[in-house]
């Protein structure tokens, strides 16, 4: 058995964790790392600083573990892109962030190709995917260079590979998920065609080694945060699913090695490929879960996400919240799409908006369950969770009893790095099976739900009645965009 250093680079920060043999903890680091968010839907990151902090990370917890590491493992951001010199590593633009929505002309450009490109790729045609970013940093930034996904770049730093791993591969919109390859159909449509791509690589597959944390340590076991999480919780069989609720929340269900094809707006990606096999999940997101706690906080309503179950009333009095405050994703796939409080009245207090928020995240979060339950053809029995914000007792209740359906808590924060530490077990010890990689665990807590099924779909009725307003508001915006221009046509 190994000791593994496995490194989560995040949206807000990088999580080192050294991983025994038996799967427990023995050395924690995180460094923050800071996007920014600047006007027009914009999210970038600085990409030195995001490798500055998993060097930093990494080395600190090694120092910590103060015993020899036998394997590196990371898991990345999944559709964060950057263009860079692959000579010198340098990087030649920002990272464009997953949240980022400045590539919405790219893919409006596409839409007549869009059943096309669902079809090959199991994917949504949205900006929140890697392709459309890389096109529209060589459409408007450089072109120069290579433009990959950011776990391509932080890999050639640490081992000079030039790779990307399966899953985080059928994030980016142009590859073909039954084949697992590029497809060369894609990226003619994506104008990426002659651009040089990473080699695709198994999850458990040794890249390559690393000098950066001491010694010279393999480096193998690459995958995308989210199906990390799927791994460490045990979601191994069809039907299985776990939402991690970080600055998204994030729902992701096994399929087994059926590739589905959403029919509700869904996605559908690699879970990971290991062992000579490569299951599928569907998944559903949630983008702002954590980022509206954190706006709660910038308003001045609670001080930080410890202090939601002290503040949150306990009832909203009505007040509803659609958490649309990055757009909607799945299964509206709405980027233009805005947040809302409803129902408020003279007697609504800071309280009822804290609770109406964290009942908005959960909602949207039963919603895409019961969209998941169409796809798999059966109802989801138990949502498995993880996540910072699994610490606050209200959302979690309210995620039991607006899904109906029994919530168990992992009893670590650290999912995804205890996948990726699961998986470069299985790059490092052939002999391995994917289920003996992954150790057992008991739910720190289980909520069951209180709430009668009629009170659950009321409270969904109405919730999805203001989604349903908050999107007829952007149909209504883009026509009275498109007549101000005619009027302005025929003024001309």
């Amino acid at each position: 058995m190994t000791t593994i250093l496995a490194i989560d680079q995040g949206t807000s920060g990088t999580k080192a964790v050294v991983v025994g043999p038996d799967g427990a903890v023995l050395a924690l680091a995180e460094v923050p790392v800071r996007p920014a968010y600047l006007p027009g839907g914009r999210v970038e990151q600085n990409p030195q600083e995001l490798l500055d902090s998993v060097l930093a990370a990494g080395r600190q917890a090694v120092a910590q573990a103060g015993r020899p590491i036998d394997a590196v493992t990371l898991a990345n951001q999944g559709e964060t892109v950057l263009a860079w010199d692959p000579d010198t590593g340098r990087p030649l633009t920002t990272a464009l962030v997953w949240q980022d929505r400045r590539a919405e002309d790219v893919c409006a450009d596409l839409a007549d190709h869009a059943a096309r490109i669902a079809e090959l790729t199991g994917l949504v045609l949205d900006p929140y995917f890697s392709a459309p970013k890389m096109a529209w940093i060589r459409r408007n930034l450089t072109a120069d260079g290579v433009v990959t996904t950011s776990d391509t770049w932080l890999v050639h730093h640490l081992t000079g590979e030039f790779v990307t791993d399966a899953a985080t591969a059928s994030r980016s919109l142009v590859l073909d998920l039954d084949a697992v390859d590029w497809s060369p159909e894609l990226l003619r449509l994506f104008k990426l065609d002659g651009e040089r791509l990473p080699r695709i690589v198994a999850c458990d597959e040794v890249v390559g080694t690393t000098r950066a944390f001491g010694g010279e340590i393999p480096v193998g076991g690459l995958i995308v945060d989210q199906q990390a999480a799927l791994l460490a919780e045990g979601c191994l069989r069809p039907g299985e699913a776990k939402c991690t609720f970080g600055t998204g929340a994030f729902l992701l269900a096994n399929t087994g090695e059926h590739a589905v094809r959403s029919t509700s707006g869904l996605t559908t990606s690699v879970a990971w490929r290991a062992r000579g096999g490569t299951p599928y999940c569907v998944d559903g997101q949630v983008y702002t879960a954590a980022s509206a706690v954190r706006w709660l906080g910038d308003l001045g309503f609670i001080g930080g996400a410890t202090d939601l179950d002290a503040l949150a009333a306990p009832d909203s009095q009505g007040a509803l919240f659609v958490p649309a405050l990055a757009g909607l994703a799945a299964p509206w796939w709405r980027p233009e799409a805005t947040a809302s409080f409803l129902g408020m009245t003279l007697s609504t207090r800071p309280g009822h908006l804290v609770r109406a928020v964290l009942e908005g995240v959960a909602a949207q979060v039963a919603d895409l369950a019961q969209v998941v339950a169409r796809d798999l053809g059966a109802p989801l029995t138990r949502l498995r969770v993880d996540g910072g914000l699994t610490r606050s007792a209200t959302l979690m209740q309210a995620q039991a009893d607006l899904a109906q359906m029994p919530v168990d808590v992992y009893p670590s924060p650290h999912a995804t790095a205890l996948g990726a530490a699961a998986m470069a077990r299985l790059a490092v010890e052939p002999a391995l099976s994917v289920e003996e990689a992954v150790p057992a665990w008991t739910p720190s807590m289980t909520y069951e739900p209180r709430w009668s099924g009629d009170r659950a779909a009321e409270f969904l009725a109405r919730w999805r009645q203001g989604v349903d307003a908050a999107v007829d508001r952007v149909a209504e915006g883009a026509v009275d965009r498109a007549d101000g221009a005619d009027d302005m046509g025929s003024d001309a």
